[in-house]
């Protein structure tokens, strides 16, 4: 193989030079990616909720491990000025905006006939609306600058559905259809758009979603691993909140501007079924 593409080929994706917001950032699957793109070069807005000193401090940690200027915006996504805000005021402090990741989002598990109708609301509110009025934002910006890549973190739940979770997999199937309607409008101008969907990824609130479980089902711990979580998974393993960091990456930087309205599955085998 050529010198030059061995080189290509072992040197880190450099977003040196571009700006990224991560929503939904101050732990898990959202933070895994904030660290990742700013390891790869890019400066980041962070945006979630949480404890401010922990904030702070994980913001300071990115910026001295990776270099990259790193802000704060505790936006309110359920509100869609505050959504499209955090684009607006992202622009304005670093004077473009480049990368935006949609991952903010909840969840809550009830039959249909018992499921809350303000559960419902709040869902749709944050898991799908809330990329949309981002999405909104920031199209005209990346359109100006002829460059822009939106990576929405959908779910295995995008494409195949389970009991128990209406709002949720309505959600996610929205964020998908979003995204190829995003992918088309941005082809002819350097823009692209794409959503990861994750199985079961490793995260504080999965691992919490296992007591509960467990205690609930009155079940072992292991059980909940096995026979719950991951029974769909082939791998029978969790991903991790750095593979998801680093398909990311990837899909933020030049060599992935032929990939577009697309849904990457990273869920262990789980849609192929």
């Amino acid at each position: 193989m050529d010198a030059q593409v061995l080189e290509k080929l072992d040197a880190a994706p450099s977003l040196a030079g571009r700006v990224a917001i991560i929503t939904g950032s101050t732990s898990g699957i959202g933070l895994g990616v904030a660290r990742a793109l700013a390891a790869a070069g890019a400066d980041i807005v962070i945006n979630g909720f949480g404890d401010h000193d922990e904030i702070d401090y994980t913001c300071a940690e990115i910026e001295r491990d990776t270099g990259a200027r790193v802000d704060y915006d505790d936006a309110n996504l359920m509100d869609p000025a505050a959504a499209a805000g955090l684009v607006t005021s992202t622009i304005r402090g670093f004077g473009r905006l480049d990368i935006l990741v949609n991952n903010a989002g909840i969840q809550f598990v009830s039959p249909v006939e018992e499921f809350p109708a303000e559960k419902w609301d709040a869902i749709l509110a944050l898991n799908l609306s809330a990329a949309f009025h981002t999405s909104k934002a920031a199209f005209a910006a990346m359109k100006e600058q002829g460059y822009g890549r939106i990576i929405n973190v959908a779910s295995a739940h995008a494409l195949v559905a389970s009991p128990f979770k209406s709002a949720y997999v309505a959600a996610k199937h929205g964020v998908l259809g979003l995204t190829k309607v995003l992918a088309l409008e941005g082809a002819e101008h350097g823009i692209t758009a794409n959503a990861i969907c994750p199985g079961y990824v490793w995260t504080p609130l999965v691992e919490n979603q296992i007591g509960a479980t467990a205690e609930a089902r009155g079940i072992s711990r292991e059980a909940v691993i096995r026979d719950v979580l991951l029974a769909a998974q082939p791998t029978r393993r969790f991903a991790e909140t750095d593979e998801i960091g680093a398909l990311a990456v990837f899909l933020a930087g030049p060599d992935a501007r032929s990939i577009t309205g697309t849904a990457l599955p990273v869920d262990g085998g789980w849609t192929a079924h």
